[in-house]
C-alpha cells in the first residue's frame, strides 16, 4: 500500500500510525538535513509528543541546500512527508509511521525559499543534521574556517548563500529587520559542544559581512548543546524490501535499533516542545553525556570499523561476532577509554560499555563497517584523539589506541587484506591514501597530519607505539597483530 495521508487508516493493524489530525498541525521547526538519523530520532520524539495531543504547533518543515536534497524532497512530498520507521530487534521487528513533518522547502540556488521560510514568525527553531564535518571548522585550530571557498562565497554574497549557515544568517537578518525576533539554532550532530560549534559558525560567518548582525545574533539567539544517540543504518534495497513486508510502499523508510537517547541543554530563546514528555532529558550537564557517548560509542565504532572492513567483515554486528575484533573493542574500551569517562545519572561507564557492546552486537542492525569508517579525518580527531590525550595526561599507556590509529593508516592505503579495493571513503581520500602509502615505509609520515593528531606525533609514548604497530601490520598482517596486542 502506497504510503500517504489517505492510506494511513488502511495500514495493517500491526503498524503504529499518527493518531493526531495532521491537517491541523502548524509548523514551528525547520530542519536542515533530512537524513535517516533525523527521521528516526528528533522527528520521532516530536511525533510521540503529538500522539499525546501535545506540540501540535511545532511540526517540522524539511530543508536542504545540496542538489541531492531535492531528490529527497520529491520522494517525501509524494507520500505526504510520512516516514516508516522499522525497529530492528532480535526479539522481533515492528513498524511505525511518523507524521511530524508536514512540508519540505524547495531546494534552489541561492536558497531564497529556505531563507524566507526561516524568516517567518511561526518558525522558532532551526535544527540541523549536517554531519560532524559539515560545520566549517578549521582542522588545525578547531576555530571557524573563514578561508573555505563556500564561506568566502557566502561572505561575499550574503543574500544568495550556498551553505545552510549562510541561509540561517540571511534569515536572521530578515527577522531582525522585520522585528520578528530571534530563534534557536539546534545542532543534532555528534560534536562535543555542538551548540557552541553551531554558534561559532553562524556568528563568525555573519561577522564577515555584517558585524552588527553578528552582535545581534550573539546577544539574542540561543544555541543549546545536545547529545543525540540512536544507531540508524543507511537505507538500501534490503530496507526497501523490508518495509514491504509490513504491507507498506515507502520510498524512504528508515531502520533503527530499539534504543534512543536525547539529552538537551534547556536554552531556547523562542520556546520549545516538551520533548522530555516523550523521553528526552533536559540537563545542565550535557557535556558529561556527550563525553560518554562520543568517546565510548562513537570512539568504539572507530575502534572496530576500519579493522572490520580491512578483514572484509561487512557489518558492525559481524565485527562483534569476530573474536579478534570483539576482543579489541573490549580491551581498548575498558583499559584506555572508559577510565577517563565520568558517570551520568543513568549510567556508569562500565554499564554504558556493556550497553554499547550489546547494541553493536544486534544482528538485525545491518550497519556497514564502510559507513561507520567513513570520514575518519573528522571522526578520529573528534572521537579517539581526546582519549589518547587523556591517557597520556594521566601517565597511562596508549597501546590500544595507537594500534587503532595504525589500523586506520593501513585502511587508508585503499586495499583490504584479501587484495580487494576499498573505494574512496573519506572527503580527503586522495590525501590520506597518499600519506598511507608513504607511511608504509615511513610510519611517522602519517602522524604529520597536525590537523588530526596535533603534537601527538612528537610524543614518543604514542608515536613509538604507532610505528611499531603499523610496521607489524604490514609485516605479519592484521590478524596476527591483533593477536599480539591481545596477548
Amino acid at each position: 500500500m502506497k504510503l500517504s495521508n489517505e492510506t494511513l487508516k488502511d495500514l495493517p493493524e500491526t503498524v503504529l500510525r499518527p493518531e493526531y489530525d495532521r491537517s491541523k498541525l502548524t509548523p514551528g521547526i525547520v530542519h536542515i538535513g533530512l537524513g535517516n538519523f533525523h527521521r528516526a530520532h528528533q522527528s520521532w520524539y516530536l511525533h510521540r509528543l503529538m500522539q499525546q495531543g501535545l506540540a501540535q504547533d511545532w511540526a517540522i518543515i524539511g530543508a536542504g541546500v545540496r542538489p541531492y536534497d531535492e531528490t529527497m524532497r520529491r520522494k517525501m512530498a509524494a507520500q505526504d512527508y510520512l516516514t516508516t520507521l522499522i525497529e530492528l530487534d532480535p526479539a522481533g521487528s515492528k513498524a511505525e509511521v511518523v507524521g511530524a513533518m508536514i512540508d519540505y522547502v524547495p531546494v534552489e540556488d541561492g536558497n531564497g525559499a529556505l531563507i524566507e521560510r526561516m524568516a517567518q514568525p511561526d518558525i522558532r527553531i532551526v535544527a540541523l543534521t549536517v554531519t560532524e564535518g559539515g560545520y566549517y571548522i578549521d582542522p588545525a585550530t578547531k576555530g571557524f574556517d573563514a578561508a573555505h571557498p563556500d564561506i568566502v562565497h557566502d561572505a561575499a554574497n550574503p543574500q544568495h548563500p550556498r551553505t545552510a549557515f549562510g541561509a540561517i544568517v540571511a534569515a536572521l537578518k530578515l527577522r531582525r529587520d522585520r522585528g520578528i525576533g530571534p530563534l534557536t539554532g539546534q545542532s543534532c550532530d555528534n560534536l562535543l559542544g555542538n551548540g557552541h560549534v553551531l554558534r561559532q559558525t553562524v556568528v563568525s560567518l555573519a561577522r564577515l559581512s555584517d558585524p552588527e548582525l553578528a552582535d545581534w545574533i550573539e546577544t539574542h539567539c540561543t544555541f543549546p548543546n545536545a547529545m543525540v544517540d540512536c544507531i540508524v543504518p543507511a537505507t538500501g534495497p534490503k530496507e526497501l524490501e523490508l518495509v514491504k513486508e509490513f504491507g507498506i510502499e515507502d520510498m524512504v523508510p528508515v531502520t533503527h535499533e530499539n534504543f534512543r537517547q536525547w539529552v538537551i541543554e534547556d536554552n531556547f530563546c523562542a520556546g520549545r516542545p516538551d520533548w522530555d514528555k516523550a523521553g528526552a532529558t533536559f540537563s545542565d550537564n550535557v557535556h558529561a553525556y556527550e563525553t560518554m557517548k562520543i568517546r565510548i560509542l562513537n570512539g568504539g565504532h572507530q575502534v572496530i570499523s576500519a579493522a572490520g572492513d580491512l578483514l572484509s567483515v561487512e557489518t558492525i554486528s559481524g565485527c562483534m561476532a569476530y573474536p579478534l575484533i570483539a576482543a579489541l573493542f573490549e580491551k581498548v574500551e575498558r583499559e584506555e577509554i572508559m577510565p577517563h569517562v565520568a558517570p551520568v545519572p543513568e549510567f556508569t561507564p562500565q554499564t554504558y560499555v556493556a550497553l554499547i557492546k550489546k547494541r553493536f552486537s544486534n544482528p538485525k542492525i545491518v550497519d556497514t563497517t564502510r559507513r561507520v569508517a567513513f570520514d575518519g579525518s573528522s571522526r578520529h580527531p573528534g572521537f579517539l584523539v581526546p582519549s589518547i590525550r587523556a591517557c597520556l595526561d594521566r601517565g597511562m599507556g596508549v597501546e590500544g589506541l595507537a594500534l587503532v590509529s595504525a589500523i586506520w593508516a593501513r585502511y587508508c592505503l585503499g586495499v583490504r587484506e584479501d587484495g580487494s579495493t576499498i573505494e574512496p571513503n573519506d572527503p580527503f581520500w586522495s590525501d590520506v591514501t597518499a600519506l598511507a602509502a608513504k607511511a608504509k615505509d615511513t610510519p611517522e609520515a602519517w602522524l604529520s597530519m597536525r590537523h588530526i593528531y596535533g603534537d601527538l606525533g612528537d610524543d614518543p609514548r604514542f608515536a613509538d607505539s604507532f610505528t611499531r604497530w603499523l610496521s607489524m601490520i604490514y609485516d605479519t598482517g592484521l590478524e596476527a597483530t591483533l593477536s599480539t596486542y591481545l596477548a
